[in-house]
Formats: C-alpha cells, sequence, structure tokens
C-alpha cells in the first residue's frame, strides 16, 4: 500500500497555484523532482530539469505582479506512487502594467518522493479566447 502524503493528490493544484500566486519561487521548485518538465508559454517550447524551471520563475517573477489563480474541474488518478491531476485555471495577472487574463486546462505528472508528492510534469497552455469572447 502507498504511503500517505502530507498533501493529497487532489489539493496539489490549489497547493501550487497558491505559489504562483504569491511568486514564491523557492515554494514551487521545491515541490518538482530534480528531472520536473514543464512548458514555457512564452518561447513555445519544453524547459526540462528543476534548473531550468526555476530560471523561468525567476524571469516570470521581475516581469509580473497582482497574480490571481482559480483552479476548477479537479480530478485526480493514482497508481501507485505516481499521480495524474487535471484541472482547468482562470489565471489574471499584470505584465509590464497590462492586465491579463487566461484560462489553461491544465495537468500534472506527479512522483511519489519520501512520502511527497513531487511534480513531475506539469503542462499548462492557455486556450485562445473563444469567438465573440
Amino acid at each position: 500500500m502507498a504511503q500517505q502524503t502530507a498533501t493529497p493528490l487532489d489539493q496539489m493544484p490549489q497547493r501550487v497555484f497558491e505559489m504562483v500566486d504569491a511568486l514564491d519561487v523557492d515554494a514551487i521548485t521545491a515541490l518538482m523532482t530534480e528531472d520536473a518538465q514543464e512548458v514555457d508559454e512564452i518561447s513555445r517550447g519544453w524547459m526540462r530539469g528543476r534548473g531550468a524551471v526555476e530560471a523561468y520563475f525567476g524571469q516570470v517573477k521581475a516581469m509580473i505582479d497582482q497574480v490571481h489563480t482559480r483552479v476548477s474541474d479537479v480530478h485526480a488518478r493514482e497508481w501507485g506512487d505516481t499521480g495524474v491531476v487535471t484541472c482547468v485555471i482562470d489565471q489574471t495577472y499584470r505584465m509590464k502594467g497590462e492586465e491579463q487574463r487566461i484560462t489553461a486546462p491544465t495537468s500534472m505528472t506527479l512522483r511519489r518522493e519520501g512520502g511527497e508528492w513531487k511534480i513531475a510534469l506539469l503542462h499548462s497552455v492557455p486556450l485562445p479566447e473563444a469567438a465573440g469572447g
């Protein structure tokens, strides 16, 4: 039987995006595996490894503020020490003084390490607004 973790799998998106809203780069990267991967929506490519993700968040932190994220439609599945969580985020933030708003279906693949869920893959890509939206 799998070990109990501090944060239940289905609560991970809320926890992660509270850290994003606070622009707490150290806390975010502490939740990632060493080999974590994440989509970079700005360059439209992949970041691979905790160091690359940490550097990216450090750059983003300097460009944005007033981040507010609402997490909805959370679904979690667990297979031993592997878990997948899907959700939708609605997020607003200011980038270089201009308000931005995104809606992004998001998925996280997590791996249990030392009794804690760690993010191995974070995939969150904003969708274009619907026609007439």
